[in-house]
């Protein structure tokens, strides 16, 4: 140990041992997955980031070795970590030019942001040199202010290659290609269990998947359609999982989108019918009703349940509306009908 420390120090970065870990010290090969906490602080201990607060909630950091992410010196210490260690790196500023575009990233997805929102139209070290603001006071003022820092990590766990799934920004095209049917899989299990909101997880994660694959394609093209025919069943599963949300509105939206490039989709049209019905379209979901049963016949009678289901659910709700109309004009029979009018005090 006493080894790796004079190399990091000769390299700029000293290590104070806080909390010894356990166990031997990983090879830590490419591939390897590491996950642990981090605090980020100026050398005079102001906080900057804290993983176990950001965003309100505490989410460690997941790191998979080799990637080339862009804060290099994580990688450099981490490795000479034990798993369960608690230590403290301050890094000389050599190491930490970027460190206020890599916490940009790691606070809009704490926010649920897009992780590169603010750095699309600009290179890193374009706007370290600029002056780009980052919208945060305290990034903006370390980005024209580089100095060193202060990272305190507590290194979780220690994934060895093929041990874990890649997260799905860190796969090859190959993996993502691959991994897209073993989801799918997963989310039809977790329906079928009626893990409605994990499934409809497992499903947006798949799409965003091939997604992601299909920008790499010209619209159109060859591949470019073969990916969008794998996306459309998972997205009228995603579907299904949100009628019984209640996203009723996100259905219409998703299946009015397949209905435009595939007219002849009978489940879109379905879907879209229920979720019409459910927003009190009747006019729209009795079009999209009578279009299921042209196409498929078959299906006549679960569109028949449908709208048995629709006109009672109108109704009930016209009854309703009456009830409270008449319940606003009606009177007791010893309090005149003028009595509901505003009285206005005398001028």
């Amino acid at each position: 140990m006493e080894e790796l420390a004079n190399k990091l120090l000769a390299e700029g970065i000293h290590k104070k041992l806080i909390s010894p870990g356990k166990g031997e010290l990983s090879s830590f090969p490419d591939g390897t997955k590491v996950i642990f906490h981090y605090r980020t602080s100026l050398c005079d201990g102001t906080v900057l980031d804290d993983s176990r607060t950001m965003g309100g909630r505490s989410k460690p950091m997941e790191l998979i070795l080799g990637k080339k992410f862009k804060l290099a010196v994580w990688e450099q210490i981490v490795a000479t970590m034990r798993e369960g260690e608690v230590a403290d790196f301050t890094c000389d500023v050599r190491h930490t030019a970027l460190y206020p575009l890599v916490s940009q990233s790691l606070r809009n997805i704490s926010a649920g942001k897009d992780p590169l929102e603010g750095q699309r139209h600009c290179c890193g070290i374009a706007q370290i040199h600029s002056h780009h603001s980052l919208g945060h006071c305290d990034l903006d003022h370390l980005q024209a202010n580089p100095q060193p820092l202060v990272f305190t990590l507590e290194l979780l766990e220690v994934l060895v290659p093929g041990s874990f799934r890649l997260d799905i920004w860190a796969m090859s095209d190959e993996e993502k290609l691959k991994v897209v049917p073993q989801i799918h899989e997963e989310g039809n299990a977790l329906y079928k269990k009626g893990n409605i909101k994990e499934a409809a997880e497992k499903y947006h994660n798949a799409i965003a998947c091939l997604k992601n694959l299909q920008m790499k394609e010209r619209p159109g093209d060859e591949g470019w359609i073969k990916l969008d025919l794998m996306i459309t069943p998972l997205l009228l599963n995603y579907c299904q999982c949100q009628l019984i949300q209640g996203q009723y509105y996100e259905v219409l939206d998703h299946c009015s989108s397949l209905i435009f490039k595939y007219e002849d989709n009978v489940k879109a049209y379905f879907k879209r019918a229920k979720a019409h019905a459910a927003v009190w379209n009747e006019a729209e979901a009795r079009a999209d009703f009578a279009k299921v049963v042209q196409m498929d016949p078959s299906l006549g009678p679960s569109v028949a349940k449908e709208l048995r289901g629709m006109e009672e659910r109108i109704r009930a709700k016209e009854k309703e509306e009456k009830g409270r109309y008449k319940s606003l004009f009606s009177y007791d029979g010893n309090t005149p009908a003028t009595a509901t009018t505003v009285s206005h005090p005398p001028g």
